[in-house]
């Protein structure tokens, strides 16, 4: 039984999660904002500055959590959690974890380190998430045959 040939690259990412962050990023900058502009009078500039200053931290802390993929191609796989990156070649990792009650999936690497994969979870629905951590372990077999 031969397999059918991968194209790639493959991303995995919780689309859900991006679809509700962005646009409520988008908001808060926008509240903040006309928050800003409506205050009293009685308010200087540097308040003012400040408020919107606060709804563009606030959207930057979800632009990081909507932040996590994990993409294949040819030569490994590029592992972006909330805030680091990281890429790996096939023969680096060991193998994929996704156990019964984890958040996330994990990659076990030669090294004898676990790595995080955040954008395989179970936050998006347990079957999509299993699925993807199936689909990554194929790569990973496949690869490791090569």
């Amino acid at each position: 039984m031969s397999t059918p040939p991968v194209e790639y690259p493959v991303t995995w990412a919780p689309r859900r999660t991006r679809a509700l962050l962005l646009p409520v990023c988008f908001l808060l900058v926008v509240l903040f904002a006309v928050l800003a502009v409506l205050l009293p009078e009685n308010w200087q500039l540097n308040d003012r500055i400040m408020m919107t200053g606060s709804g563009v931290l606030f959207a930057a802390v979800g632009l990081m959590l909507a932040r996590p993929r994990v993409s294949a191609d040819r030569d490994g796989v590029t592992v972006v959690n909330f805030v680091r990156r990281r890429r790996l070649a096939w023969a680096e990792i060991v193998r994929v974890n996704f156990r019964q009650g984890d958040p996330w999936a994990t990659l076990d690497l030669a090294d004898g380190t676990s790595l995080a994969v955040v954008g395989i979870q179970s936050g998006v629905g347990k079957a999509q998430a299993i699925a993807d951590a199936r689909a990554l372990r194929d790569l990973v077999e496949l690869h490791a045959k090569v």
